[in-house]
């Protein structure tokens, strides 16, 4: 499956690791879309700062030239609180940072180190930490009017199908890597469908950076960029425990996928936009 490498995925925070001083050691990871490129260095919390990050990213950069590997165009950042320090770094060197849970090839990196890696080192928080207090949710907005479609409707498709679909007819598209999972587990999504303003809906769709579907409630939610919500339509009982479930089996069986079509109807054969999405941890 073609992943674009030049959008890079960035996650500069503090790690379960205290240093010599006891202070939170810091860390910077760095992956491109598909994983074929990582990149790391430890910071010391008093270094924290767009300076060292700019310059961290420099040298990610030259470390990617010498590999033959795609320098960003984009840059992915997921936590909020980091958004601006990581924005004006980034403009620094000419790169586009762009507010984006879409980090899924990080996501994954930085969960095998926090399983793996942090408790075999010197300085690890072992014992339960205090969880992070949980973020209140923002209300789901109504998707607005104009790009609503004309209709809407389920659909599931077998993983192993997914592997091809780079070289499917689709206009915006965001694919990802699959992760390993039984080619037959079957991956829940949406169609979205507009006879008239199928490409204009996959273009406003593909600027909100999709992340995953779930069921609130009675309610189809839509997550977007860092932090958004949208309402894609209200569910009867059944339907909402359906889908629940439908989502819930993907978790377990297809590592999380997912995926968001955009059509002129559903007979077509071609995509307006198509998204992988995935529904993994918050971290």
């Amino acid at each position: 499956m073609s992943v674009p490498t030049d959008v890079w995925e960035l996650d500069y925070y503090s790690r379960p690791l205290l240093d010599e001083n006891g202070k939170k050691r810091w860390e910077l990871l760095i992956s491109n879309g598909d994983g074929s490129f990582r990149w790391q260095r430890f910071c010391a919390a008093s270094s924290v700062n767009s300076l060292w990050l700019k310059q961290a990213l420099t040298d990610a950069i030259e470390q990617a030239n010498d590999e033959g590997a795609a320098v960003p165009k984009r840059l992915r950042c997921w936590r909020n609180s980091m958004r601006t320090m990581v924005q004006r770094a980034a403009e620094q060197l000419g790169i586009e940072m762009v507010p984006s849970r879409r980090c899924y090839a990080l996501i994954e990196w930085l969960l095998q180190r926090e399983a793996q890696v942090y408790p075999e080192m010197e300085g690890h928080m072992s014992g339960p930490l205090a969880p992070p207090p949980n973020a209140l949710q923002p209300v789901a907005l109504p998707l607005p009017e104009a790009i609503r479609g004309d209709s809407w409707g389920w659909a599931s498709l077998p993983a192993a199908s997914l592997a091809d679909a780079a070289d499917w007819p689709i206009d915006f598209s965001g694919l990802v890597p699959l992760p390993s999972c039984d080619g037959e587990a079957m991956v829940p999504g949406l169609r979205l469908f507009s006879s008239s303003r199928a490409l204009a809906l996959a273009g406003w769709l593909s600027g909100l950076e999709p992340v995953r579907l779930e069921v609130s409630g009675r309610q189809l939610v839509l997550e977007a960029g860092m932090e958004d919500r949208w309402l894609v339509s209200d569910l009867k009982e059944e339907e909402a425990s359906s889908a629940a479930e439908a989502l819930a089996a993907a978790r377990k069986q297809a590592g999380g996928l997912q995926f968001l079509a955009v059509q002129r109807s559903a007979e077509a054969n071609d995509f307006a936009g198509f998204w992988l999405l995935r529904d993994l941890p918050d971290v």
